[in-house]
């Protein structure tokens, strides 16, 4: 039993958002682990295809599919669409997700909406379509992908996590109802990961690097690579009695008030 708790290599994972950063890694880990991979973007289908490519390079079967997971028709049309050419989805990771750094009080209606409908309202939009498989199926993984602002606040960040926080209640209903067709809905919470988005403020002395450094017990900050333990476990067997649970990927940030700023 112990050999095949963790084992996804007959899965398919469809994976939004997973052209580079932490949904790319994720999906790596699962498709190393042997899963069929199909990853989602919206921006242009080189950037997908070559992302495809760079899958391909390692091992992993892996398809690329250009939709618009706000767009309900769209999303509708492409899910149709992986499971007639591909295979049924066993596993789906809702990862896409924006952020706009806005003050509250300088923060246009339309930008608060926009990043609502992408990090709240999409997991919703495309979990609603593919759940219905797995409901025939009567088996089926989903992965939301929270934040710690799905537990804390921080400045600048009010949309955002104002989605999060939606998104941990959302994650936990959709078990409420889902549950007794035995399919598993959590959600990975990361924490602060070194990123090419995050590279700029990595520097020894700036503010920011050094505030995350000293704030996380693990004193650094994470790698892509270690989401993918946690993305495995809860599309494998070995989480299939754990459901509306987030599993914070952290470093040990949320466990901890942090500490002064002269102790080492």
């Amino acid at each position: 039993m112990s050999t095949t708790l963790f084992d996804i290599s007959q899965k398919t994972a469809l994976v939004t958002g997973a052209t580079h950063g932490l949904g790319m890694a994720m999906a790596k880990g699962l498709g190393l682990a042997g899963a069929t991979i199909i990853i989602n973007g919206n921006s242009s289908q080189e950037k997908i295809d070559k992302a495809v490519s760079e899958f391909k390079t390692l091992g992993i079967d892996a398809k690329g599919y250009r939709f618009d997971v706000t767009n309900e028709e769209a999303v509708q049309r492409a899910i149709h669409k992986i499971e007639s050419e591909v295979a049924p989805i066993d596993i789906l990771i809702n990862n896409a997700g924006i952020i706009k750094r806005i003050p509250l009080e300088d923060m246009e209606v339309t930008d608060f909406k926009k990043v609502i409908d992408v990090d709240l309202v999409s997991p919703f939009i495309v979990s609603k379509h593919v759940v219905k498989g797995m409901i025939q199926r009567k088996a089926g993984k989903i992965i939301n992908i929270c934040s710690m602002m799905s537990e804390l606040g921080r400045n600048s960040v009010g949309a955002y996590a104002a989605a999060k926080g939606g998104l941990k209640m959302l994650t936990q209903n959709m078990a409420t109802e889902w549950g007794k067709h035995n399919i598993q809905i959590n959600g990975i919470g990361p924490g602060y990961f070194a990123t090419s988005q995050t590279e700029p403020i990595r520097i020894d002395g700036h503010p920011f690097n050094d505030f995350i450094v000293g704030r996380t017990p693990a004193g650094k900050w994470g790698n892509p690579e270690d989401l993918a333990g946690a993305a495995i476990f809860l599309a494998s067997k070995a989480s299939d009695f754990v459901n509306g649970h987030i599993l914070y990927v952290d470093g040990g940030i949320l466990a901890t008030i942090g500490k002064p700023a002269n102790e080492s």
